[in-house]
């Protein structure tokens, strides 16, 4: 028995003490007196504050709705946390919490409202122990994520948690509705982090390890541009990441991998490498292409005039690219007639420009100014 319980229970027998003193001794005996008060007593309930009770409904007066769930007093509680939904009936039940036992005027506080909440954060927990899933709404954006509507509370959807694949526009997805598992609660601060991303990975799971298993050097595949870095271009090809090197993506030089592909773009590529044991896997674009200096010979000719883009300077000349992956070198001393070049940047700069054919090889083109 609690300690508001047995305030009141020792406020009873005194009651019942004041109440002998005002009938004849003979037709109460104190045992008989201390028989009846037990058995009232004992009719109480031993709540607990904070705990979920069923009541009932004795009565609706004004704004509060009067709740009888077997305790010396009634309790009250705001009609406004009932929804309009709720028929409220003399006589019905009503699962509530108490969360005080006794205000001012020496009523009991209950909620609803927090009954509400604990039946769904009973839920909650038993989906988090059990790995069960939850459908959700995606209510709003926070900073780091979204807030879920989760079956009547709010979750926690962090930005990672919501795809395998990279989310371009976080605002698209407020409304939608969507499965999740709770992968951590908060018991003490009542907070649940869910995610989306663990479920899609689950299903995914027998098409990576298809992919891995099937994997060999030479083999083409198809697959999903997913993000793009300074140093490459990483591809979703069914649930498996690989990375294709920026030096991988064409035979001419470039400055950065927007210039050859865009994101969530398609592309047919080939497997370069795989390292089984960190599952990293090497693609080429570039090699599914011809090599630019197959059948040089038949395409440029010794005296052609053409134009090259001057890609890089060094002391001893100029290197011009004249298609991608065909660069030729014009040495200094093959810069003037007249002058002395030190270095070549006193007669080229980086632009397009005509350029006389000296020689053509294999590997090797010069040329003249």
């Amino acid at each position: 028995m609690t300690a508001d319980v047995q305030e009141k229970t020792t406020n009873v027998l005194e009651d019942f003490e004041k109440a002998k003193n005002k009938f004849d001794t003979s037709d109460y005996t104190q045992e008989e007196f201390e028989k009846l008060a037990n058995l009232y007593t004992e009719s109480f309930r031993d709540v607990k504050q904070g705990e979920l009770v069923k009541g009932r409904l004795v009565r609706i007066q004004d704004d509060n709705v009067i709740i009888d769930v077997g305790f010396k007093s009634e309790g009250t509680i705001p009609r406004s946390e009932f929804s309009e939904e709720d028929q409220l009936q003399v006589g019905q039940e009503v699962e509530v919490v108490l969360e005080s036992v006794e205000d001012q005027e020496g009523n009991l506080v209950l909620s609803k409202a927090r009954a509400d909440f604990l039946r769904i954060w009973q839920k909650v927990l038993s989906a988090h122990e059990t790995g069960d899933i939850i459908q959700g709404k995606i209510i709003k954006r926070i900073k780091g994520g979204m807030v879920v509507d989760l079956i009547g509370m709010e979750a926690f959807l962090p930005g990672s948690q919501i795809d395998i694949r990279p989310i371009r526009d976080f605002d698209a997805l407020v409304g939608q509705t969507m499965d999740f598992k709770v992968v951590k609660v908060n018991i003490p601060t009542e907070n649940v982090v869910v995610s989306h991303k663990v479920l899609i990975e689950e299903e995914i799971s027998d098409q990576r390890k298809a992919i891995l298993e099937s994997l060999e050097r030479g083999q083409i595949l198809e697959g999903v541009v997913k993000a793009i870095t300074d140093f490459g271009v990483f591809v979703d090809l069914g649930g498996v990441d690989g990375l294709i090197h920026i030096t991988d993506l064409s035979w001419g030089r470039i400055n950065h991998p927007s210039e050859i592909v865009k994101l969530d773009e398609t592309l047919k590529i080939v497997v370069t490498d795989f390292d089984e044991a960190k599952k990293r896997i090497s693609l080429s674009l570039k090699k599914l292409l011809p090599h630019p200096w197959e059948n040089i010979e038949e395409k440029y000719k010794i005296g052609d005039k053409v134009s090259g883009r001057v890609v890089s300077l060094t002391d001893y000349g100029a290197f011009i690219e004249i298609e991608k992956g065909i660069e030729g070198l014009i040495h200094n001393s093959e810069m003037s007639w007249t002058q002395h070049i030190k270095h070549p940047s006193q007669v080229v700069a980086k632009k397009r420009k005509k350029y006389l054919l000296e020689s053509s090889s294999s590997n090797q083109i010069r040329g003249k100014p």
